[in-house]
Parts: C-alpha cells; sequence; structure tokens
C-alpha cells in the first residue's frame, strides 16, 4: 500500500522545542506526531459516538414519554451513595 504525507506544520520554534524535550529516547518527531494524531482521531471518535449515543436516548426518551428529570436522578443517585457503606479500602 502506497503512503501518503500530512502536510508540514509550522509551529512557533519555542513550541517546537517543547515538543522535542518530551520526546521518549529513540522516539522522533514523526512518530510522536502520528501517535498524537492518532490519539486525537480515537479521542474525537468516541466522542461523537458517545454524542450520538445521547441523541438517540433522549430521542427514545421523548419517544416514549418517560423521562427523569436531572434533579431528581441526581438525588436519586446521591441517596444511593450515602446508603451505601463504606468498603474497606476506602479508609
Amino acid at each position: 500500500m502506497k503512503t501518503a504525507m500530512i502536510p508540514p506544520l509550522r509551529v512557533e520554534p519555542e513550541f517546537r522545542e517543547q515538543v522535542l524535550d518530551v520526546l521518549h529516547q529513540g522516539e522522533s518527531l514523526s512518530a510522536f506526531t502520528e501517535a498524537s494524531l492518532r490519539a486525537e482521531i480515537h479521542r474525537r471518535t468516541a466522542q461523537r459516538e458517545f454524542i450520538a449515543r445521547g441523541r438517540a436516548s433522549a430521542d427514545k426518551a421523548r419517544g416514549s414519554g418517560r423521562y427523569v428529570e436531572a434533579d431528581d436522578m441526581l438525588a436519586q443517585l446521591a441517596a444511593r451513595l450515602e446508603a451505601t457503606p463504606p468498603r474497606e479500602d476506602d479508609a
């Protein structure tokens, strides 16, 4: 498979020095840039999917007419948390 190029990135010299300062031993600037891009793509994809699930859930709730007000749900969760005995490792 043929590889493709990502356009060069122009940055301030100080920023480039910051990047170079955090590279792991033997890591290239290109490898760091690729890893950073992949991580950001993963984060944005997960965020997009999370929002889509939330919208689908809201549509389902609207369709069913069954809602729970946010304040009511938070109060229920707080009550459950207060009723839960502390774990040994929390002490």
